[in-house]
Formats: C-alpha cells, structure tokens, sequence
C-alpha cells in the first residue's frame, strides 16, 4: 500500500464529485479537515473511510462506508449533503445552504 498525500486525496474527492454530479463543500477549512481525515484513513487502513466514522476493523466490515459511501447518493438526494457534508447537491451548493447534522443511514432501519 503506498501512501497518500492530502493532494492526492484532493484529486480523489474531486473526481468522485465530478463522476457523480456533485460539489465539494465550499467551505475550504471545514473541505481541509475531511481530506486530512480521508488521507489519514488511507494511510492507516489501505482505503477511504469515511472520516466521520469508525472503522469495524475490516475492509469487507467497512465496505458501506468508504468514500463514496453507500449511502450518500440518497443522503444527497434528501439533505443536499452527504452524512459528512464533503459533497453537496449542485443546488444546495448554489443556494448557499449550509450542511446540518442528519441521521447515519448505516443504523438507521
């Protein structure tokens, strides 16, 4: 596993928003914040866990909550924003909103 340095994980968040049709978070030093998490995660685990989150130990035991998460298509469609806000609806983005807590899917039934 090579290590990552938070431009790489840049790139990587960048291209996911663009694939999916989504925004980073405008917000620069709340954005820092998340790649420093990812990047971290990286190096430590050998893949993206989301930084909101702990990891179960595993990556198969993590699998849902890798960046992209599974969850995040429907949070975003919901909320505006994923669980931890990296990427934002275009229009929630244009609108000015700002992310807000909203319930973790991974235990919500």
């Amino acid at each position: 596993m090579s290590e990552k340095s938070p431009e790489q994980t840049r790139t990587f968040a960048t291209m996911v928003a663009a694939k999916q049709g989504w925004v980073l978070n405008p917000d620069a030093a709340f954005t820092d914040s998340l790649i420093e998490g990812l990047t971290v995660n990286w190096n430590r685990y050998g893949y993206y866990l989301c930084p909101c989150r702990d990891s179960d130990g595993s990556r198969a035991a993590d699998a849902d909550v890798i960046c992209p998460c599974a969850y995040s298509w429907k949070d975003i469609e919901t909320h505006g924003h994923c669980f931890c806000a990296l990427y934002l609806a275009p229009a929630f983005a244009q609108r000015g909103e700002q992310p807000s807590g909203i319930p973790d899917r991974r235990y919500v039934h």
